[in-house]
């Protein structure tokens, strides 16, 4: 699924969303970076066990959005267990990222818009995601798109620095 969405930025070029598999080189790049970012901000990288096989359809989706043949942040969703909300079928929100030279001009919402449709399609009606206090800018984005706090779960529902959001889809 290559679908073109426009920027809204005048200086931003059109972004390419593609549905990869977790292991794809160029979602193992970025996922190197974002890991890079959580020692840079935490002091460690995100040790939250991964099964990659949870992101792939239907049980879940990975994103790459490129720039041209560029690839410029990432997002993906898995079921999940967790009920909020009211919802009764969730998926969590995971990695999450653009690179540093194309932040501030959509890329993320954009991400996050196409992972909630098509978690929606998927038939669900709730998404989930954990964050972090060294994060103002995720935690920013997420409220700015509809997201409100939930109690904490998954691996770190214990850390004080770990914050969980859900939007009901």
């Amino acid at each position: 699924m290559d679908q073109p969405l426009a920027a809204k930025h005048p200086q931003a070029h059109p972004l390419t969303l593609r549905v990869v598999g977790y292991g794809h080189p160029d979602a193992t790049a970025l996922i190197a970076r974002v890991q890079a970012e959580y020692v840079a901000r935490y002091g460690s990288p995100d040790e939250a066990p991964i099964d990659p096989a949870l992101f792939d359809p239907p049980a879940g989706l990975f994103l790459l959005a490129y720039d041209g043949t560029t690839p410029v942040a990432t997002g993906a969703w898995r079921r999940s267990p967790v009920l909020a909300l009211g919802g009764t079928n969730a998926v969590e929100v995971k990695r999450m990222y653009v690179v540093p030279e194309r932040r501030g001009r959509g890329a993320a919402r954009a991400v996050l818009a196409e992972l909630e449709r098509t978690a929606a399609d998927a038939g669900h009606d709730l998404a989930v995601l954990e964050t972090g206090l060294k994060q103002p800018e995720a935690i920013a984005l997420y409220r700015s798109c509809g997201y409100v706090e939930v109690p904490g779960f998954g691996h770190y529902a214990g850390s004080p620095l770990s914050r969980c959001f859900g939007k009901r889809l």
